[in-house]
């Protein structure tokens, strides 16, 4: 990224310095779209994973009821990132009816329920792929997709935790749209990317100049844009033994806590055989707080998070894990580690050294 930093060459301009940043621009694009299973046209770059959803939904909730007025519900699973479920819900200020449809344990969504949502009013269906707060991997997508297409329904599918950490393949998916963020697999933050199937229309969510063929206007954040394509060519290239050795230190961790706070249950594991990422830990602790272990843990210099990162700062408990069946209590007292490239052996080690005895601490004292 650092050359383009100082580099003030206007991707849409015709001089050579535009040129040069145009071409840099669309070698990112290149692999984006390889990193996805897609076509570099299909790509469109964004200021994150946030943009990247409400273009989707509400982009391709107005296109489609602009080709089709029947098309007037949005439906949304209650697993789905704020980004997603906030987007859907102001459409209902638009006229459009607005569903949220359950989920099961495990936070997956219950197929029946979304099958039987999937009739001629529908314009679009939004489900995550990969869960943000427990990693939980959706596995039935390409069902939905499948019964979506044959109602003419579209199809959003949220894959910011997933890419760069999981094979993504926007063919097998069968989704008609794919939301990505940069920081998520090691580029920076405020960049990020859409993957629209060909033949999709969306309406933008801003009037301007036209750049990315229409679907988002404004001048590209060229050295940001640079980076998510350097960051995702080298997630894709270490994603398999990155997995594997993930998934190794999320076992010991889980198995650890388990083993030294009674009571301690993990999220995401309720059913057999459901799919997790291995990068993340969610666990509900007995008898504390989940911001008082927080802080706690803080002062350890270990960072760790309640519920979804971008939730921060609220008191109520998480959405998604009431709509998994924890009650509010229970979801105030769970905590989530994130593993990443970065993490180390030695810092499961040191984990499972501090946890337990600032939860002991923290227990002892909610319980006078």
């Amino acid at each position: 990224m650092a050359p383009w930093l100082a580099f003030s060459g206007n991707p849409s301009s015709v001089h050579r310095t535009g040129r040069l940043s145009r071409r840099a621009v669309e070698q990112a694009r290149a692999e984006v779209a390889r990193a996805v299973g897609g076509r570099p046209e299909e790509i469109v770059f964004t200021s994150g994973g946030t943009e990247a959803d409400n273009l989707a939904v509400r982009g391709g909730a107005v296109a489609a009821r602009e080709a089709d007025p029947r098309r007037t519900r949005v439906l949304f699973t209650a697993g789905e990132h704020p980004a997603v479920r906030e987007a859907a819900r102001s459409l209902a200020s638009l006229g459009f009816d607005v569903a949220e449809l359950p989920v099961n344990a495990d936070g997956l969504p219950v197929l029946s329920d979304l099958e039987a949502s999937l009739d001629g009013r529908a314009a679009l269906v939004a489900a995550i792929l990969a869960s943000n707060e427990t990693g939980v991997v959706n596995q039935e997508i390409p069902r939905l997709a499948s019964r979506a297409r044959a109602s003419g329904v579209l199809v959003h599918t949220d894959a910011v935790q997933a890419v760069g950490k999981m094979g993504v393949d926007t063919g097998a998916l069968g989704v008609d749209f794919l939301a990505l963020s940069a920081h998520k697999f090691g580029g920076p933050k405020g960049a990020g990317a859409l993957w629209v199937r060909k033949g999709r229309r969306l309406a933008p969510l801003a009037a301007g100049g036209g750049q990315e063929r229409g679907r988002r206007s404004g001048t590209e954040n060229v050295p940001a844009i640079v980076g998510l394509g350097a960051a995702i060519r080298l997630a894709v290239a270490r994603r398999e033994s990155e997995a594997e050795r993930l998934a190794l230190l999320r076992d010991q961790l889980e198995k650890g806590l388990c083993a030294t706070i009674p009571s301690l249950r993990v999220n995401g594991t309720a059913i057999r055989g459901t799919a997790r990422l291995p990068t993340a830990t969610s666990a509900v602790f007995p008898g504390v707080e989940a911001e008082v272990l927080l802080a706690a843990l803080d002062l350890e210099g270990i960072a760790a998070s309640a519920g979804s990162a971008c939730a921060s700062g609220t008191t109520k408990p998480s959405p998604l894990l009431v709509a998994m069946g924890l009650t509010p209590e229970e979801a105030r007292r769970t905590l989530r580690f994130s593993l990443g490239f970065t993490t180390r052996p030695e810092e499961i080690d040191r984990l499972l050294a501090v946890v337990p005895r600032l939860w002991a601490q923290a227990a002892r004292a909610e319980a006078c």
